[in-house]
């Protein structure tokens, strides 16, 4: 999805394919109706978005069914203005109530999308009309919010996700063009195998944490349960398509792209490198960061965005794609392609480099605000004690979907502190509904001024984020990993 920085699209409903689509998805008991303080418009609506039941052809010998936005993968770019209200038509062609959820928006509870919110479902072959005004400003994204439990075809696993872009008010930087892509596993299936990925800065843990979990593990193996389930995937692809098989994306020698990257993976943190090439990161999750710098490498853990411009000023064919190999041959890439450039694709290992969120903080960073109340988080697993799957826990609570009981009371307009403390060895991608949150302090060291609405929490480490509580009702608080979602790892915070 490549866009000249002058067009402003308008992204209509084009029409998706349905009609006898299977039973994707599992929504779980819709909740009761609430009421809307305010109800939208007739006319015609601004966007439209229909579910259903579609194919990608992701290389000429691999096609995959799976419920798509608009029949196309991803689903379509949506621009918005920032303030300016907008009217969407949601239609869902299958068999199963579904919910669309407005990633990183500052939305009412009815409209956000998350059924532990109460928004209401989009009933099977029906449709719900919705009115908001878009913001904050910057690379947002829309996707289902289901429950998929063992179920690989439902919620996160399958290709309900699409691109947003909330026009600025002030731009990013100087650049020539736009560039959107969408990183995305396919095919996904069970295994007992994971691999951990160590690319996080600081890399100071916690061993009083380290020991919990490794306690936890040698309690579940005295009782005989085997490793957990994990999911895998079979194809990688960068906007539907497979390294060499989409159109490469074409550049002229002398221009400054600016790539709006997102990470939709169910479950995996991904990296991106382009030889020859660096990545000036000008916005996480849409947010501006304090200090743009130069990075050889990418990291996104699930859900996060990165907008960064690149200089292209290394002639030739060359491979932009993920940094770990076997993902990379199996489709996680797309060719960058100067003009009058002939040959193969070239690929080069980059620099060895951790990702650390402090480098995008100002170079003095002004201590963070000092929070009005500080709530501790211990993120920690039960192994395979779910049929095989592992429990996970905040503070001891694994979240009920039967009761969806709200864990933490707050007050509106007070700011908040989450000290979270991963008893676990996954980096746990933590994203919080209808809020955006500043990073105030990572494995031990402070920080300050960078803004985001998902943050990776390394293995047997602490951090803290802070945020200030705005929105009444309820939000959720959860890891974007689909499968420490649906077996537990989410919490409601309830505001008055």
């Amino acid at each position: 999805m490549i866009l000249d920085r002058r067009q402003f699209l308008r992204v209509g409903g084009a029409a998706a394919l349905s009609g006898g689509a299977p039973l994707l998805a599992r929504a779980g008991a819709m909740p009761p109706e609430h009421p809307h303080p305010q109800q939208p418009p007739g006319g015609r609506a601004d966007h439209t978005i229909r579910i259903g039941v579609g194919l990608v052809e992701l290389a000429p010998e691999v096609t995959i069914s799976t419920k798509l936005y608009n029949g196309q993968f991803p689903g379509p770019l949506l621009r918005m203005q920032e303030g300016k209200r907008v009217v969407v038509d949601i239609r869902n062609d299958t068999d199963a109530p579904e919910q669309l959820h407005w990633h990183g928006q500052f939305l009412p509870a009815d409209v956000d999308g998350a059924p532990e919110e109460g928004t209401p479902f989009i009933p099977p072959h029906g449709a719900r009309r919705i009115a908001f005004t878009p913001g904050p400003s910057g690379l947002r994204f829309y996707h289902t919010h289901l429950t998929a439990g063992a179920d690989l075809s439902a919620a996160l696993y399958n290709g309900q996700v699409g691109p947003g872009y909330i026009e600025p008010r002030r731009e990013a930087g100087a650049y020539d063009r736009e560039v959107f892509l969408t990183l995305k596993e396919f095919a996904p299936v069970w295994s007992r195998t994971e691999m951990a990925m160590d690319f996080l800065a600081p890399t100071a843990i916690v061993p009083a944490l380290r020991e919990r979990a490794q306690k936890a593990l040698r309690a579940a193996v005295e009782k005989g349960r085997p490793d957990a389930y994990q999911p895998a995937y079979n194809y990688f692809a960068i906007n539907g398509r497979m390294l060499g098989f989409g159109e490469p994306i074409r550049v002229k020698a002398g221009e400054r792209v600016l790539f709006h990257v997102l990470n939709a993976s169910a479950s995996e943190p991904r990296s991106l490198a382009l030889p020859g090439h660096v990545f000036n990161v000008v916005a996480l999750d849409g947010n501006a960061v304090p200090q743009p710098a130069d990075v050889p490498v990418l990291w996104l853990g699930a859900a996060e965005r990165i907008s960064a411009i690149v200089a292209m000023e290394h002639p030739g064919i060359w491979v932009l794609g993920e940094t770990v190999d076997e993902d990379r041959r199996r489709g996680m890439g797309i060719v960058v392609e100067y003009a009058g450039a002939t040959g193969e694709p070239g690929w080069t290992k980059p620099p060895d480099f951790r990702w650390d969120y402090r480098r995008f903080a100002a170079a003095a960073p002004p201590a963070a605000a000092p929070p009005d109340e500080v709530i501790e988080m211990v993120l920690a697993a039960d192994n395979a004690a779910a049929d095989g799957f592992d429990r996970f826990t905040i503070n001891g609570v694994s979240f009920s979907m039967a009761t969806m009981e709200p864990m933490f009371r707050l007050r509106l307009g007070k700011r908040y502190r989450l000290h979270l403390r991963n008893a676990t060895d996954d980096t746990h991608p933590m994203h919080l509904h209808r809020h955006s949150f500043e990073l105030t302090e990572i494995a031990g060291e402070k920080t300050a001024g960078v803004i985001k609405d998902v943050a990776m929490v390394g293995g047997y480490q602490e951090m803290a984020i802070d945020f200030t509580a705005d929105q009444p009702g309820l939000s959720l608080f959860h890891c974007h990993m689909q499968m420490h979602m649906d077996f537990g790892l989410m919490a409601l915070f309830a505001a008055s």
